[in-house]
């Protein structure tokens, strides 16, 4: 963490704590996923309206600085925080080139970071008493500085809000253009939504706008302050909720579920059964009793108490409830290939995969998207079949099954697609194989047929 002395290991807190499933959250991408656009809890710092349909940015001031770009997902935004305030800080006048120098002082790299926080609003402070000739003033806390600021008992503090207003526009800007964030920017974090009226009215929106050849690019997005309170928290509780309803549809056997339930309750020995199973199910639904102990390190009497632990008479009730489970769909989840597998094991994890990666296919596709390419295969005058690389097989054997059908296939080998599709005519298909559908030539071949 750059802004604290933390560091953790996600997956070894995990353990730890003994729980499935252990996701961290940047604070912004929580944040941005408490803001839906036009939402309440926030208040419009610019006179333009947000469009819910573009892509939107999220930006907080506080301990640290953040921003997030984020896209329309339903009726909030989602989106990768990251750490974007790093960039160096570039400054516009006099007055900003003077705080710039007086943070060289101490800093090797000034980023925008480094002023937009807390800490960054008592260097500008700093900084200002400095060029003022005012060394002596008060070494005053942000939350000094900002009370001051707004009860107008210090000019200074009144400047070095308005500063960090004006960076926090610029900043604003560069986060705009970068991210091409028509939807709008929405700001929170601890030190803006408390100014107010003050922020209002501050130089941030003319500075926000004033973007040389981009001026009126971002003059149409509007800027919103996060004024909800706990906004972050709301935003990991939407968070969780998606986490759980991924969970929740996720198909898996019942009896496997139960026994990651009940770990906790086996004893050691038992515990090496359960485990076992779970790493291996299909081989705990096929293997004898003594293949199952020897593999879990335990004696077959052990095998046989696991069993009735579960509410199961013995290891072939056991074997029965795990085979309605897995037969009926497999999980989805991905067996990793280690090289002290046995053959039958690494035979079991290739094929579970596949079977697995069909099932995900199968519960994804586009219904409408299949019938639609349907009919216009059936009404298809000639077809012709493009690929590029290792997926020309692909192409090579539906062209085969096609001509197979008696449908009118024509080969299109790779070096031919343009040359091929400029003469497709109304009636013809082409039919385009990728793996994800970025392969310049195909594009290409595309757009010439």
């Amino acid at each position: 963490m750059t802004n604290y002395h933390w560091q953790f290991s996600i997956e070894e807190m995990r353990e730890r704590l003994a729980l499935d499933t252990l996701v961290v959250v940047n604070d912004f991408t929580a944040l941005a996923m408490a803001v839906p656009p036009g939402a309440a809890g926030t208040s419009a710092s610019g006179r333009w309206r947000a469009a819910p349909a573009k892509r939107g940015g999220c930006a907080g001031r506080g301990h640290g600085a953040g921003r997030l770009g984020a896209d329309p997902r339903g009726r909030r935004l989602g989106g990768a925080g990251h750490r974007g305030w790093t960039r160096q800080l570039a400054p516009r006048d006099e007055r900003e080139l003077a705080i710039l120098r007086f943070a060289w002082q101490k800093y090797r790299h000034v980023s925008f970071e480094r002023l937009l926080s807390g800490r960054g609003l008592e260097l500008i402070y700093r900084a200002l008493a400095d060029r003022a000739g005012r060394p002596d003033a008060a070494d005053l806390s942000a939350p000094d500085i900002t009370a001051r600021a707004m009860d107008g008992s210090d000019a200074l503090a009144a400047e070095a809000i308005e500063v960090f207003c004006l960076l926090l526009g610029t900043a604003a800007a560069n986060l705009a253009v970068t991210l091409g964030a028509l939807g709008g920017i929405y700001i929170g974090g601890g030190i803006v939504p408390r100014l107010g009226e003050h922020f209002v009215n501050s130089g941030f929106r003319a500075r926000f706008e004033d973007k040389g050849r981009f001026t009126d690019y971002v003059r149409g997005i509007p800027t919103f302050v996060i004024t909800a309170e706990n906004a972050t928290f709301v935003g990991a509780s939407a968070i969780l909720q998606s986490q759980l309803r991924a969970l929740q549809g996720a198909p898996r056997s019942a009896i496997l579920d139960q026994i990651q339930r009940g770990l906790a309750d086996l004893s050691p020995a038992e515990k090496r059964v359960a485990e076992q199973v779970l790493a291996h199910p299909r081989a705990a639904l096929n293997d004898p009793i003594a293949e199952i102990a020897r593999a879990a390190n335990v004696s077959q009497p052990t095998v046989i108490r696991f069993c009735r632990s579960l509410g199961c008479e013995g290891l072939s009730d056991f074997k029965l409830r795990l085979a309605s489970g897995l037969t009926g769909t497999v999980p989805l989840m991905h067996a990793q290939v280690t090289g002290d597998d046995s053959m039958a094991e690494l035979g079991d994890k290739v094929l579970g995969n596949t079977a697995a990666a069909i099932l995900q296919l199968r519960d994804q596709l586009n219904r409408d998207t299949i019938d639609r390419a349907i009919e216009l295969l059936n009404g298809a005058q000639r077809i012709e079949f493009h690929a590029v690389g290792h997926y020309s097989v692909v192409a090579n054997d539906a062209q085969f099954w096609s001509c197979a059908s008696a449908s009118p296939a024509m080969p299109a080998p790779t070096r031919a697609c343009n040359c091929s599709a400029p003469t497709c005519w109304a009636r013809d298909v082409a039919v385009l194989v990728s793996g994800h559908g970025r392969v310049p030539e195909l594009l290409e071949a595309a757009d010439r047929a």
